[in-house]
């Protein structure tokens, strides 16, 4: 998130050793792996967010962090990176065994689940635009896996990893619907084992009014559930059942215990009464059953009139009823306001139905399964954090949280939210109150006032080699030759070569082409070389290379396609920065940070790529910035965030003039500024 250097603490590239699967039934598919051990990187402190100052004190709750590894700040923690080596760092670097519940909403069907639409800040009818969908890295993340076996790969190496994460305590909730459903669930029945399936739980999705009018040509019923799978490390793992809201029973539908038979066994006190010349309709253990249960029922007091027996019971009047048939007073105890969920979750919707994040998931969805299966200070994690929604009710019902992400904008979408509720809490606890206190009990104490921001192995610094081959492949059309050591594959009648992204086209990549050839002497094949960059004395080679190879029967001509100027296939990673022009001053004790002017020329291109003849224009640079923060005292590698202006409503725009109070003597002061696609510009200033 932050374009700042980044330390590279704690830990250290390692191997870490996984548990194999033992459970039954074990699904079978074409490339399948046991995951043994995994590769673990090192962490990058990118960011913190720090408001109060608690990372510099002695936590509130030190019971709560005792066994919290020593190398992270107590406090949220936030990971941009591939799930998978996030995973692997969390279990090299002390959370193994320490998660008390994981929630992960993987994608269903496509990459198209992480696709945001964005719209401009500004007034209704700004042009909107979609969102930077992945980054080099993401488009191989989540574009091929879908259609083949690779996706039950991918889940199966990070339920592996999720589990060896969790407590003994602990459960998993995977959030899916029915096109993956049951692959996923058989997976989870081989790395848990069918003992520790607890639910399927069955959750509502919002069917648009627009589909239910088309009546023609629907082919399929609307999609109108998702289903969540409910995994524990064990099966008698704690479980405070969750209550929904119930619609009460009309009078004549209430049940009684009371029978007018004759039956001395029958006769026992239950919820304080006795019944003199009767006894209840249930045996005693059936009856103690009903009333835990919260069944309703009905208590016989024979010969009292309602005053009397209001008296003798505490009883409420407007509960007790004389019955019309025998005369008795009877009390009638209706039904609770609430009772037991059951799996058919048909009270709350999966989704917030957002425009700009389509998948986000409902917080009361999250709310029910964090309070029933956690306890606050338990730590929760979700390796799909998306919109942030796992993070954001964690926070609010006082747990501990770690949320990763592949996406930049997810992490930005999720940081901003965090923020947010982070300044709520502060506030409320400023003036001695939880935030919701007409629901106290889902308003505990905060576990956490701040977190931090981790990167793991970002594709934005490296490219890997093969990622870089699959993503230049699909650009340019290239046929892949899976068995060939040294060639990537084909294009038309040439062979192709794709140098590391890393580096630009050298004449020691040529050399070593040059060797390849001469190995192959039967190879007559021209050679295409593809690569990001190419350096002047490259590009004299090949020009040398090719003048003594003319002619008709010419073999083993190259040809260079340098993905960043290539008339045909360039603007590949083909990238211009934004730029901010800021004016940082010092006014006696306070600091006056001003932006002066702001673009995006990735917004500028993707807005003229959707207008096509017409040209779009910019009134107001704030337009483009979804928000601003500042570090007033910035060391160089972490950024603190002293001040956030990112405004919640998409009408509203950032101030882009700040006065913030002034460190003494001299100090640097960093303004990141974040566009509306989730790109950043850091500038400094010391003053």
């Amino acid at each position: 998130m932050s374009a700042s250097k980044a330390t590279e603490t704690p830990g250290q590239a390692a191997k870490v050793k996984i548990t194999p699967a033992k459970g039954r039934p074990m699904l079978t598919w074409v490339g399948k792996r046991p995951l043994s051990f995994v590769n673990a990187f090192p962490a990058q402190h990118v960011e913190s967010f720090d408001p109060t100052g608690a990372f510099g004190r002695k936590p509130e709750n030190p019971a709560l962090w005792k066994d919290w590894p020593a190398a992270y700040p107590k406090g949220g923690l936030l990971f941009h990176g591939d799930n998978k080596e996030v995973l692997a760092h969390l279990l090299a670097n002390g959370f193994r065994g320490k998660v008390n519940l994981v929630y992960i909403d993987p994608p269903f069907d496509s990459g198209a689940d992480y696709v945001r639409k964005v719209s401009l800040r500004g007034v209704k009818g700004t042009a909107k635009l979609d969102g930077e969908s992945y980054t080099l890295g993401e488009q191989i993340q989540y574009t091929d896996i879908w259609a083949n076996d690779n996706y039950l790969q991918f889940m199966y190496e990070r339920l592996l990893l999720a589990k060896e994460l969790m407590s003994l305590d602990g459960s998993i909730f995977v959030h899916l619907d029915s096109g993956r459903g049951h692959y996923v669930k058989l997976l989870l029945d081989e790395i848990f084992g069918q003992d520790n399936f607890r639910n399927e739980l069955v959750v509502k999705r919002r069917i648009t009014k627009n589909l239910q009018r088309q009546f023609e040509g629907i082919k399929e019923y609307p999609q109108a559930h998702d289903v969540v799978l409910w995994y524990s490390i064990d099966p008698s793992t704690r479980f405070t059942p969750a209550e929904t809201k119930q619609v009460r029973r009309e009078e004549g539908y209430w049940h009684h215990f009371w029978s007018g038979e004759n039956r001395p066994t029958m006769r026992y006190e239950l919820l304080g009464v006795t019944p003199s010349d009767g006894q209840w309709k249930w045996g005693k253990e059936r009856a103690d059953r009903a009333v835990s249960n919260y069944e309703v029922f009905l208590k016989e007091a024979n010969g009292m009139t309602l005053e009397e027996y209001w008296e003798a019971t505490g009883c409420q009047l407007e509960f007790i009823r004389k019955s019309e048939r025998t005369g008795k007073v009877e009390n009638w105890f209706p039904p609770r306001d609430t009772r037991i969920a059951s799996t058919l979750w048909l009270d709350i919707h999966a989704y917030e139905n957002q425009k700009d994040y389509p998948t986000e998931k409902h917080e009361q969805l999250l709310g029910r399964i964090v309070s029933f299966t956690s306890n606050p200070g338990d730590l929760v994690l979700d390796c799909f954090i998306g919109s942030g929604t796992t993070a954001a009710v964690a926070q609010r019902l006082g747990r501990r949280w770690i949320g990763c992400d592949i996406n930049k904008g997810a992490i930005q979408v999720t940081a901003k939210r965090l923020q947010t509720i982070l300044g709520e809490q502060i506030e409320a606890a400023a003036q001695g109150r939880l935030v919701e206190e007409e629901d106290a009990d889902r308003a505990p104490e905060p576990a956490q006032l701040a977190y931090t921001l981790w990167r793991v192995n970002d594709y934005d610094l490296a490219i890997q080699h093969n990622e870089a081959v699959n993503l230049a492949c699909e650009h340019i059309g290239i046929e892949r030759t899976r068995g060939d050591a040294y060639f990537d594959g084909t294009l038309g009648g040439s062979l192709v070569k794709i140098v590391p992204f890393g580096h630009p086209l050298t004449p020691l990549d040529l050399e070593e082409l040059k060797r390849e050839l001469e190995a192959r002497p039967d190879e007559d094949r021209p050679v295409t070389v593809v690569c990001l960059g190419m350096e002047l004395a490259a590009q004299a080679w090949v020009e040398e290379w090719n003048r003594l190879r003319k002619g008709k029967g010419a073999v083993n001509r190259i040809e260079v396609i340098e993905l960043r100027t290539d008339p045909k296939y360039g603007k590949f990673i083909k990238h211009e920065p934004a730029q901010a022009k800021v004016k940082v001053a010092r006014q006696k004790d306070k600091l006056v940070v001003e932006i002066e002017d702001f673009i995006s020329p990735t917004i500028i291109e993707r807005l003229e790529q959707q207008a096509g003849l017409l040209k779009p224009k910019i009134d107001d640079w704030r337009a483009m910035v979804d928000c601003v923060v500042i570090d007033t005292a910035y060391d160089g590698q972490v950024f603190n965030v002293a001040l956030s202006d990112a405004p919640e409503r998409k009408s509203d725009l950032v101030a882009g003039r700040y006065e913030l109070p002034a460190p003494k003597g001299k100090t640097m002061v960093a303004v990141k500024v974040m566009d509306m696609l989730g790109e950043e510009v850091l500038v400094t200033s010391t003053v």
